[in-house]
């Protein structure tokens, strides 16, 4: 087990080479031999004062870095490792693949997250490290370092699936913004328990729930606007569905990835994800959300036919009702994808002959089930803005002081986003009934501000 330690992160990754000290000393001596240092020569015993919080010259934090990546299979730097002069950048997403190094990592996460708000440390992963950590995460098999079974028990393993059941429902109706900091300290405590170990006969539970749990965490914390921490808690989501033998629910988790990388305007890593999330996928529901997805960001980049081809996809597997679905996908639906259609055609606006966006938010609007306030709203606020794009100032007036009556009882950036559409959608008309609206929404929408550091 990785012991207390000045620098935590350097702990957490030696442990995962499942290498000694001297060992990784004899490596750094080689690697360094190898790139011409040949007076770089260090013992078990300076590998030990580096993970009390020496700081090694340069170029050892490199030499370390080379071979600490060779040794866990993934590319780690200097800052992963805790050897900048700034203190970690933990730019990788990506976890040990050790049961009590992956729980201690994101015990990590979780303190700065609560404690420490060193949102600075983050590093939002883009273009092909992301792509690729999303691969080898979806393929990652854990071992185990210990044999302590004294984390879980049956009455724990029931609360955790009941406090995760209630913040799931809390947020889709009311968002994230209430529960979130609620929902790591859980997370946190979830993190210590597995450390602690867990019971083979409970793992499954455990970690379905645990997964749960973590994809919860990155969604609201995406909500409020801290990104790169919510792929940290996604890509614990992704280890822990494999760990409870749920390889869909890691995929459903790439889409949430997905979904940010369009939010934050990089489509080509949202289609990236999509790509690998689509390779993996198995569940009928889960095709479908990836389809559905994949549709909508090639409306985002204006291409109709590849839209139209995705979309078609899912249109036939949600007709054919999509089979036994699990409740961590239940949320995709006819309604969902619905909404992927409306937003598709807002953004196809002017190419093509598609259907209008407001039919479309009107089809979801009628659709959503009960407790989904949140996208209800964003629903109601997309009908609106497509009204006004479409020449309907009366109708989009009305709708859209339909949705500001609602959008004031959720406390999420996503709808806030979506606020902003609909100010851009009212710009061309000057009337008293649109300034007001214009006025409701600039209001709120300053309340709830869309961009937050991550």
């Amino acid at each position: 087990m990785p012991s207390r330690s000045s620098n935590p992160h350097l702990t957490l990754w030696i442990t995962a080479t499942g290498l000694s000290h001297g060992e990784i000393a004899r490596r750094i001596t080689a690697e360094a031999k190898a790139q011409g240092h040949r007076q770089i020569a260090p013992d078990a015993t300076r590998v030990r004062r580096w993970i009390d919080g020496e700081r090694p010259r340069p170029p050892v934090p490199a030499l370390l870095a080379a071979v600490i990546s060779d040794a866990v299979g993934q590319p780690l730097t200097p800052g992963d490792l805790g050897l900048t002069a700034a203190g970690p950048t933990l730019d990788s997403i990506q976890l040990p693949l050790l049961t009590e190094a992956a729980a201690q990592t994101l015990a990590g996460w979780t303190q700065m997250d609560l404690f420490l708000d060193r949102r600075d440390t983050l590093k939002l992963a883009l273009g092909a490290p992301l792509i690729l950590a999303a691969e080898r995460m979806l393929d990652g098999t854990a071992r185990r370092l210990g044999r302590a079974t004294k984390g879980f028990d049956s009455e724990t393993t029931a609360a955790l699936e009941e406090v995760t059941e209630f913040f799931t429902k809390s947020d889709a109706s009311k968002g994230g913004g209430l529960y979130r900091r609620a929902i790591v300290a859980q997370l946190a405590e979830v993190a210590s328990r597995i450390n602690d170990g867990v019971p083979p006969s409970l793992k499954a539970r455990v970690f379905a729930a645990t997964a749960d749990l973590a994809a919860l965490a990155g969604w609201v914390s995406h909500d409020c606007g801290r990104y790169a921490t919510a792929q940290r808690y996604w890509s614990y989501g992704i280890y822990a569905a494999s760990e409870a033998g749920q390889p869909d629910r890691g995929v459903e988790i790439v889409t949430r990835m997905s979904h940010q990388m369009i939010y934050l305007g990089h489509p080509g890593d949202a289609l990236g994800l999509l790509g690998v999330a689509a390779k993996k996928a198995r569940l009928p529901a889960v095709k479908a959300l990836v389809a559905s997805q994949t549709g909508r960001v090639h409306a985002a980049l204006g291409d109709e036919q590849s839209t139209e081809q995705h979309l078609g996809v899912a249109d036939e597997l949600v007709a054919d009702g999509l089979g036994d679905v699990p409740d961590w996908v239940a949320y995709f639906d006819a309604a969902e994808h619905a909404g992927a259609r409306a937003v598709s055609a807002r953004d196809l606006t002017g190419i093509g002959r598609n259907r209008r966006a407001s039919d479309h938010f009107a089809d979801a609007l009628v659709l959503r089930k009960p407790g989904f306030d949140r996208v209800k709203v964003m629903d109601r606020i997309g009908l609106a803005a497509a009204l006004f794009t479409e020449g309907e100032p009366e109708q989009a007036a009305a709708a859209a002081h339909q949705a500001l009556d609602e959008a004031t009882r959720v406390d999420s950036t996503l709808v806030a986003s979506r606020l902003n559409t609909l100010l851009d959608a009212a710009r061309p008309y000057r009337t008293t009934a649109v300034d007001e609206i214009r006025t409701r929404a600039a209001d709120l929408a300053a309340a709830r501000p869309t961009t937050v550091a991550a």
